[in-house]
């Protein structure tokens, strides 16, 4: 079953979401809850999908960066962004570390910020010390473009949202982002814009 995809304007979205409780994750509603946002994020697709954008103010994510999404990229653009498949995982009370806080900015989009993307920059690699769907403790270890799936998917459980962090003068519709940013590179964009280079 697929879940209704809540947009920007929703209250859900803007506040800090709970930590389930042990009995809370064994519990069959959660586990439903987690198959159904898992075929949710692949029916929209998504990389990524936060309790709070179905409407549900839990500290839970899926992940999922399946390599088919990766096809329209480049080997360079790939590299550039530090991007490979990742496959599906559940996170749940979340806790991230940035491991490396060099900045890493790309074009960024989300389910719940239907239609648009932005230049968002964030922490290259990171560390997150989480449950899994059966409740056991898991660490994931992520650099470049999973590093910046999880920042994003984290955030929404703190009620924040990527246009809080973007490059404001970047803001586009995915369309214009199809037809006038595909294939340059970050630089090239920051340009574009008249917007400074950045280092790092």
């Amino acid at each position: 079953m697929v879940l209704k995809i809540v947009q920007a304007g929703e209250p859900v979205l803007r506040r800090k979401a709970r930590d389930l409780t042990p009995e809370e994750i064994a519990s069959p509603e959660t586990q439903r809850l987690i198959e159904m946002m898992r075929d949710t994020m692949r029916d929209a697709p998504g990389v990524g999908l936060a309790a709070p954008q179905v409407g549900v103010g839990l500290r839970l994510v899926v992940v999922e960066d399946r390599a088919e999404y990766q096809a329209g990229l480049t080997a360079k653009e790939l590299a550039a962004r530090e991007r490979a498949p990742v496959p599906f995982h559940v996170l749940i009370n979340p806790k991230l570390v940035v491991e490396d806080a060099t900045p890493a900015e790309f074009h960024e989009g989300c389910l719940s910020v239907s239609g648009f993307a932005a230049l968002v920059a964030r922490a290259r690699g990171v560390r997150v010390e989480a449950l899994n769907e059966q409740g056991q403790p898991v660490t994931v270890h992520a650099r470049g473009w999973y590093a910046r799936i999880l920042q994003h998917e984290l955030d929404h459980l703190d009620g924040t949202l990527y246009v809080d962090r973007m490059e404001s003068r970047s803001f586009t519709t995915a369309e214009n982002h199809r037809r006038h940013h595909t294939g340059k590179t970050t630089a090239e964009l920051r340009a574009e814009l008249g917007l400074p280079e950045k280092n790092g």
